[in-house]
């Protein structure tokens, strides 16, 4: 599951950062309200935790430019005795609402809540290829009906490739994806992981579903050529 966080307060967006990527998520942050809603305009993202209270562009204008083009379910951020920002937010689009100081479990559990309402709009939370099933919210992988046992990175890697099934990613994206990192033409550090993950998904296994592409990248396809 692919998370956007806008927030200008640096400790609170690490501190979100942190818990939900424990939770397998892969976060972006923004930290203003311009950046957020590029990004949100932009690029894929299964929730956006939006702060009210934001420089350049405040959480309401935002939300109101995001739901003129996407659908994104919106968790928004308030202040304590923020009552008319909340039935504002709500009016406009905003599918929930949490007041600050909250626990990371409840911000935790109202995301995954949005997910559930979200997905019942939606024909599967499963992405595949071949006989793969990766389940983006039980966080299972199998393969032929046999459960793959993948370590978180191996687990964000899959969903990546998967996402971008048959689509060409380069080095350098899949590393500043997965490990947020840019990219050092030394570190071998994508070779090892896909190694791990082709033993686990493609060995045995007659189609083999993760390919190099020499020179650029990988690719994961449905079929060999």
């Amino acid at each position: 599951m692919r998370l956007l966080i806008v927030e200008d307060e640096i400790k609170v967006s690490q501190f979100l950062q942190k818990g939900f990527e424990e939770e397998l998520f892969s976060v972006d942050t923004a930290q203003d309200g311009e950046q957020g809603l590029f990004l949100a305009m932009t690029e894929s993202y299964d929730v956006i935790i939006l702060d009210l209270m934001l420089p350049k562009m405040n959480g309401v204008e935002v939300l109101k430019e995001l739901r003129k083009e996407k659908s994104t379910p919106v968790l928004v951020l308030t202040a304590k005795g923020q009552l008319e920002s909340k039935v504002e937010v709500l009016n406009i689009g905003a599918d929930d609402y949490l007041t600050k100081p909250f626990a990371l479990a409840e911000c935790i559990a109202r995301v995954r809540s949005l997910l559930r309402r979200a997905q019942m709009d939606k024909p599967s939370n499963v992405l595949g290829a071949d006989t793969l099933e990766l389940d983006q919210i039980q966080h299972i992988v199998k393969r032929g009906g046999t459960v793959i046992d993948l370590t978180v990175k191996e687990f964000k890697l899959l969903e990546y490739l998967l996402r971008n099934k048959n689509t060409v990613l380069t080095r350098s994206a899949i590393i500043e994806h997965i490990w947020e990192i840019t990219f050092d033409t030394g570190t071998n550090v994508l070779d090892v992981y896909m190694t791990r993950l082709r033993k686990k998904v493609d060995d045995d296994f007659d189609v083999k579903l993760i390919h190099t592409i020499r020179g650029v990248g990988y690719i994961l396809k449905d079929e060999e050529e």
